[in-house]
């Protein structure tokens, strides 16, 4: 009986590991291969073997071709300055809004707020050429302008905080009114400090969506000056050839920043969305 237990569990771990080098494979190849030249990821790559995963030569080259020969700096640049624009003010907008359609009650609140929900049903591709006329009209190509106005209003953002907001109570802001605080006090000290599961989960969601956005900025901000990581990334990828060490390692550095801000924040995330999801 110890005998068939143990082989069962042994068994069981052999399954997992087998379940988690091929969930980790999509992350293990593009980083060994970050670390080889190109000559030797299309050697190793028809036929798999112990090389196709593990580099016969280890070289750091790419990651430094990355910074001194395609000043991969200033992407990452541009890129924290549109995220770092639209995540703050997004949320601030979109929980502002969504205070008002919880806590007041006015003439089609309904329809403005069905309206709003719409906007994150419908696919940014389906929007994109109109949206680029409308940018293009105004003269904001190019700009950072014309990446972050886009991305502020978000309807998932308000319609979670809606949900949120469902769960505080009416007589504590009456009680904050009677003591004379004003709207925005109410807001911003007694609503928000009790959203904070939902707004991590929103502003996670928010970085990653805008981090990897890719055919936005590709149609709206082609030009160095304020080309995003995701735009550059497909610049290894010519017309004679495909820079395959350059791709990898590029695309290592963009999954870094994502990957440690979700991490710590993983608990509030599952919580926030929770929070946001079920409510009536």
């Amino acid at each position: 009986m110890k005998t068939k237990k143990i082989l069962s569990r042994a068994c069981l771990i052999a399954v997992l590991l087998v379940l988690a080098v091929i969930a980790l494979f999509p992350i293990l190849y593009p980083l060994m291969s970050s670390f080889r030249t190109d000559q030797e990821i299309y050697k190793y790559s028809t036929v798999f073997s112990v090389n196709t995963l593990w580099p016969v030569e280890w070289t750091a080259q790419a990651y430094l071709s990355l910074f001194t020969e395609y000043h991969f700096a200033r992407f990452f640049i541009n890129t924290l300055i549109v995220v770092g624009t639209i995540l703050p003010v997004s949320i601030i907008m979109c929980s502002v809004a969504a205070y008002a359609f919880t806590f007041y009650h006015f003439h089609g609140q309904k329809v403005l707020y069905t309206l709003l929900l719409l906007t994150f049903m419908v696919p940014g591709e389906a929007i994109a050429l109109p949206l680029y006329q409308v940018i293009s009209g105004l003269g904001m190509v190019n700009t950072f302008s014309s990446m972050i106005l886009p991305s502020l209003a978000n309807g998932l953002t308000l319609f979670m905080y809606c949900q949120t907001f469902k769960d505080v109570p009416d007589a504590l802001l009456e009680a904050a009114e009677i003591d004379g605080a004003s709207w925005l006090t109410c807001y911003a000290r007694i609503v928000m400090p009790l959203c904070v599961p939902t707004t991590i989960a929103m502003c996670l969601m928010t970085f990653v969506n805008e981090w990897n956005n890719y055919l936005w900025p590709l149609l709206a901000a082609r030009k160095d000056e304020v080309k995003t990581i995701t735009v550059a990334i497909t610049a290894f990828k010519e017309e004679n050839v495909i820079h395959w060490n350059l791709i990898y390692s590029s695309s290592m550095l963009s999954a870094i920043v994502p990957i440690l801000l979700f991490l710590p924040f993983q608990k509030f995330f599952v919580s926030g969305i929770a929070a946001g999801s079920v409510k009536g």
